[in-house]
């Protein structure tokens, strides 16, 4: 299985980068993982919130392919632990699905249309994280789920 991160805009900050590049570097013994990152579109201050969703949706809709599994980072979504996290990795894994595809939005979230392509949604947290950060817990949170299904003692109850 192929798992893809889709993200608008990129990663400034060193530190997050760094983070992001050492699970990522972690994740390769155990999955086919790509990141996308989206452009910022350029220009916004003449554009209304929807507007900007509507465009990034274009390009977020764009990359997604008809028999991607797609997951939504989104503050509505389902709430799980680690372990429930990883039987859905799991779950998804022992299916039929071939590629996940786990979006994360711009700063206004999804247009609709995202919404209706989406498979599901997933909320990483109650609280609200910038969309930089998101980037690292997620892939911290997969390179644990599949740790946690390969028995091994990253995790700890």
């Amino acid at each position: 299985m192929k798992i893809t991160f889709l993200t608008v805009g990129k990663t400034e900050d060193a530190y997050l980068k760094d983070g992001i590049e050492k699970y990522v570097k972690r994740l390769k013994h155990y999955t086919r993982l790509e990141l996308i990152d989206l452009p910022e579109l350029k220009n916004t201050k003449a554009l209304t919130e929807q507007q900007q969703k509507t465009r990034e949706a274009e390009l977020i809709l764009k990359k997604i392919m008809p028999l991607d599994h797609v997951i939504l980072l989104d503050e509505k979504g389902m709430e799980l632990t680690s372990k429930q996290f990883a039987a859905y990795i799991d779950k998804k894994a022992v299916g039929s699905t071939s590629t996940l595809v786990f979006v994360v939005g711009g700063p206004y979230g999804f247009d609709q249309s995202v919404y209706e392509r989406a498979n599901d949604k997933l909320s990483l947290s109650r609280m609200t994280f910038s969309h930089q950060m998101i980037r690292l817990f997620f892939v911290e949170q997969l390179y644990r789920a599949f740790t946690i299904l390969k028995g091994e003692p990253y995790h700890h109850e």
